[in-house]
C-alpha cells in the first residue's frame, strides 16, 4: 500500500514499483484515514508519507501496525531530520526511504524490505551535491519558497505564466520531489536559497 497525499507521487511510485517487481499489486490511498478503510487483508509493504493531511505519517504508523501487524511500513519523505528518522524507527517503521532518491535506488530499498534486509535507516543521498538550476530556475525558485503562484511570479520577473510553469516543474524534477512546498523545503535543506 502506498499512502501519499500527492497524486502525482504515488502514481509515479505505483509505476516504478509495477515495472520493477514481479506479481506486485499496489493500493492507494490519499490519508491514513482513507488507508484504514481498506480491507483487513494484510499488505507486504505500506509506503508512508510522512506529511499527510490530517493524521500525519509518524501518528499513523501504531495504526498500521494494530490494523496489519505483519506489514512492513516504511516511512517515505524528503524531510532527512535525523531525529525524525530515528522517532519513526522507535515507532515501529521498519525503514526511511527519501524522496530524494532516484527510482532505481527507491526500487532497490524496496526490494530489500520485502526480502527482509533493509537496514534500520537508509543512507540520504549526499546533502553536499547541490542540484545544479539555472539562474532563472533560481529566481523562480525563490519567489515559489515565498509562496508565490505562478501568476505573481511571472509578473515579478516579467514571464508569461506558462514560461513560469515550464521552470517550476524543471525545479521539481531537478530536486526530484514531487511539489512545490517539498521544493521549498529541499531547497532550505541544501541552501539553495537564502
Amino acid at each position: 500500500m502506498l499512502i501519499d497525499d500527492h497524486a502525482l507521487f504515488r502514481y509515479g511510485v505505483g509505476m516504478v514499483l509495477a515495472a520493477g517487481l514481479v506479481d506486485i499489486e499496489i493500493t492507494e490511498a490519499a490519508s491514513l484515514e482513507q488507508a484504514l478503510l481498506q480491507s483487513d487483508d494484510a499488505f507486504d509493504l505500506v509506503l508512508l508519507d510522512l506529511q499527510l493531511q490530517g493524521l500525519n505519517g509518524l501518528d499513523g504508523i501504531a495504526l498500521i501496525k494494530r490494523k496489519w501487524p505483519h506489514s512492513k511500513v516504511v516511512i517515505v519523505s524528503a524531510n532527512q531530520d535525523k531525529h525524525i528518522q530515528d522517532e519513526a524507527l522507535a515507532r515501529g517503521a521498519h525503514g526511511f526511504i527519501s524522496k530524494l532518491e532516484t527510482p532505481s535506488r527507491m526500487l532497490e530499498l524496496v526490494g530489500q524490505v520485502l526480502a527482509g534486509q533493509l537496514p534500520a535507516s537508509t543512507p540520504v543521498p549526499n546533502p553536499d551535491k547541490k542540484p545544479r538550476l539555472s539562474p532563472r530556475q533560481s529566481e523562480v525558485l525563490e519567489l515559489l519558497c515565498l509562496g508565490l503562484p505562478n501568476k505573481l511570479i511571472g509578473r515579478r520577473l516579467n514571464l508569461s505564466e506558462n514560461t513560469v510553469r515550464g521552470h517550476v516543474q524543471a525545479i521539481l524534477q531537478t530536486l526530484q520531489v514531487s511539489s512545490r512546498s517539498e521544493a521549498a523545503f529541499v531547497a532550505r535543506r541544501q541552501g539553495l536559497i537564502n
